[in-house]
């Protein structure tokens, strides 16, 4: 009989006071070292890659003799089998059943390398932001590759910010991806780091306000990003297939009948000028808070 580690009922409360939580050492042994195999095989792969494509979000740093990768995009969760079966394992979903409920759909996903003294950025912002729901039964996990710590650039949450407003996105009337930290009158010293051994989970809500600095240590800090939704929330944004919207249960049954629950929201529209990841999203924002790679190298 297997046995699956749950929440205890002072972690619950947590999240729904906090937004977030951290799992350490979730995936160990063979199925980490397995995730690690075939992530790196992936980015050996880039080689042949000299731009963005359906795969890769490379690093501007990017080439073919030096593979920079900055994202591996949802599409691995259709084109590698291990990918998709990590994001049905039990060992997540049961844990995900007690803040989400029986019936969970995978909305998204994708890996973000944070490679070794240059992995980008990513400016403080709302998941919901990118995709309201028909109510805020939606979350993220990630599970740390490598061991992460305050210096190779941990994931960064603001507490209980879930609970306050969506925040402005946008510049200059489109989606950037990006809030402005200089309007948005919150207090980003009081961010926390989501920190952990290789393994560990990290959980946080959509509306949860995060973001993560540019890793400047020796050691690379990879993030594979899981996202969740109860299934009875629907994407604002529409059903383009719905055959496909089904296929992403990971748990219990799917439904006709969305559960619709007050919440705010601004959409993402109109789209952002430069279209693709968040990285391609927030290349639009007009003031930023964390330090470039760029900037990094200037000031050097």
């Amino acid at each position: 009989m297997l046995c699956f580690r749950m929440l205890s009922d002072r972690q619950i409360e947590t999240y729904r006071r906090d937004g977030y939580l951290v799992v350490p050492r979730l995936i160990e042994g063979q199925q980490l070292a397995d995730l690690r195999a075939l992530t790196e095989r992936i980015v050996q792969e880039a080689r042949g890659v000299s731009a963005n494509d359906e795969l890769y979000d490379l690093e501007a740093t990017h080439t073919a003799a030096l593979p920079r990768v900055r994202r591996l995009k949802p599409v691995i969760f259709k084109r590698y089998a291990f990918f998709h079966a990590l994001a049905r394992d039990s060992k997540i979903t049961s844990i995900l059943a007690q803040l989400l409920g029986p019936n969970i759909r995978q909305h998204g996903g994708k890996l973000n390398m944070k490679s070794a003294g240059y992995g980008s950025p990513v400016e403080w912002h709302q998941d919901w932001a990118f995709y309201p729901h028909t109510n805020d039964d939606v979350l993220a996990t990630g599970i740390y590759l490598d061991d992460c710590d305050g210096d190779n650039g941990p994931l960064m949450v603001l507490p209980g910010t879930h609970l306050g407003p969506t925040h402005d996105h946008h510049v200059g009337g489109r989606f950037c991806g990006a809030m402005d930290p200089a309007t948005s009158g919150l207090d980003f010293d009081k961010a926390v780091p989501l920190m952990g051994p290789a393994g560990s989970m990290t959980i946080h809500h959509a509306r949860l306000v995060h973001g993560s600095a540019l890793n400047r240590s020796n050691r690379q800090r990879r993030l594979l990003l899981h996202e969740y939704t109860a299934a009875d929330a629907w994407p604002l944004l529409g059903v383009a297939d719905f055959t496909e919207f089904n296929s992403r249960i990971v748990l219990g049954e799917p439904t006709i009948e969305p559960r619709v629950v007050a919440a705010p929201i601004r959409m993402p529209l109109p789209p952002a000028d430069h279209q693709g990841s968040i990285y391609e999203n927030q290349r639009g924002t007009s003031r930023r808070f964390f330090e470039t790679y760029d900037e990094r190298v200037a000031l050097n």
